[in-house]
């Protein structure tokens, strides 16, 4: 089996979750036996760009030509059975979609956002959800709005290559949607639903599973969707701090609001890598994730389960079905009640009975071997067409 995976990596400066799940599973193939060829362009390279690169940008999400022709090459040298594409923004362009499909090999996308509905990909704006563009035959509020990057001109290339590769996403064979919620707006987006496929993402095993810690952990970006503020405030509210420490590791513009709040028994350890991470979760006993936008399948929830420790979350996007009361507890986006959460998962006697059940359900849902068996199922399925 050989694999040509394509994705355009985020900025470093704002580290991705979706960025390590895509390295994580091209490693998780390859322990497989799979021949996985790689295509990665990096948004980094940007700043490298020359003037006449430069100008070329704005038309790249839409046609790429370098993309274009270097993949046609790849493919035409490799033979690859399946092209898996992730993220094709925004110097790729979805049309190396069709590239594949005209050299005969199927394509599969991980569908980690809501790109295919909402040219900035997460229906959050101005601090809350917004699905004006849910429906919109061309996604005029997010050109209105500067929803991509705060550019207007850079949303309406956005929008304009949202409309135009609607019929190029339907050349795809199969979609691999991070969660059922995901997958309910890809098909809204128009694709038809028999080919969207619900794969969650993974998280590596980290050794021996620890006894419940102490206090609560944050780990993630440092932004509005994320529900720093949220937490923040509702950390103060529920008197939890008096008793019990919240750590928070992560960096973004939303730093000094954890910083404000060290007096509030915070601890802020900024921009950790993995190892420290999972170091971070076994001291606590409980994740908090308090995010304000539709998670597709953060990928913390994954790594929280693994080490059999119980999430306390917001019930906004997927992460009212993945965090379910045999887990962990979830409340609405809104102070009062996400401060009750907070003081009862301080104080549930079943804790250590939820982090249990979380990592049940790691070993029979979510570990590599799990993920990438399913994975290789699909393509193989798709091989044998």
């Amino acid at each position: 089996m050989r694999v040509l995976v394509v994705h355009n990596q985020y900025r470093s400066a704002l580290p991705s979750g979706e960025n390590e799940v895509v390295t994580a599973e091209v490693d998780a193939l390859r322990s497989a036996g799979v021949e996985v060829d790689t295509y990665f362009r990096f948004s980094d390279e940007i700043e490298t760009f020359t003037p006449l690169q430069r100008v070329m940008i704005p038309v790249r999400p839409i046609y790429s030509f370098d993309d274009v022709r270097a993949i046609r090459r790849r493919i035409q040298k490799t033979r690859p059975d399946v092209v898996h594409l992730h993220n094709p923004f925004p110097l790729i362009s979805p049309y190396i979609v069709r590239v594949a499909k005209s050299e005969g090999v199927p394509v599969v996308q991980t569908v980690h956002n809501y790109r295919h509905l909402c040219p900035a990909g997460s229906f959050f704006r101005d601090g809350a959800v917004c699905e004006d563009c849910n429906g919109k035959a061309f996604p005029w509020p997010a050109v209105v709005h500067g929803c991509y990057r705060g550019s207007r001109p850079q949303s309406a290339v956005m929008a304009t290559a949202a409309r135009l590769h609607r019929a190029t996403w339907l050349m795809v064979d199969r979609f691999l949607a991070v969660s059922e919620f995901v997958a309910k707006y890809l098909s809204q987006s128009g694709i038809p639903r028999n080919r969207i496929v619900v794969r969650p993402n993974s998280a590596q095993r980290r050794g021996l599973v620890r006894p419940l810690g102490n206090g609560f952990v944050f780990a993630g970006r440092l932004t509005p969707e994320k529900g720093v503020s949220l937490l923040m405030s509702t950390w103060a509210e529920s008197g939890v701090w008096q008793t019990q420490r919240l750590v928070v590791a992560g960096d973004g513009p939303d730093r000094e609001l954890v910083v404000a709040a060290r007096d509030h028994n915070v601890r802020y350890v900024g921009s950790v890598d993995q190892a420290r991470v999972s170091n971070l979760v076994d001291e606590a006993a409980v994740v908090v994730i308090p995010s304000l936008w539709y998670e597709g399948f953060p990928r913390i929830v994954a790594e929280s389960f693994e080490r059999g420790r119980p999430v306390a979350a917001t019930s906004i996007g997927a992460l009212g079905e993945l965090v379910t009361p045999d887990v962990g507890w979830t409340s609405r986006p809104e102070p009062v009640e996400f401060a009750k959460m907070l003081a009862v998962a301080a104080s549930d006697s079943t804790r250590q009975k939820k982090g249990d059940a979380a990592r049940a359900r790691y070993e029979s849902e979510l570990t590599p071997e799990v993920t990438t068996d399913s994975l290789l199922k699909i393509y193989a399925e798709l091989q044998a067409r």
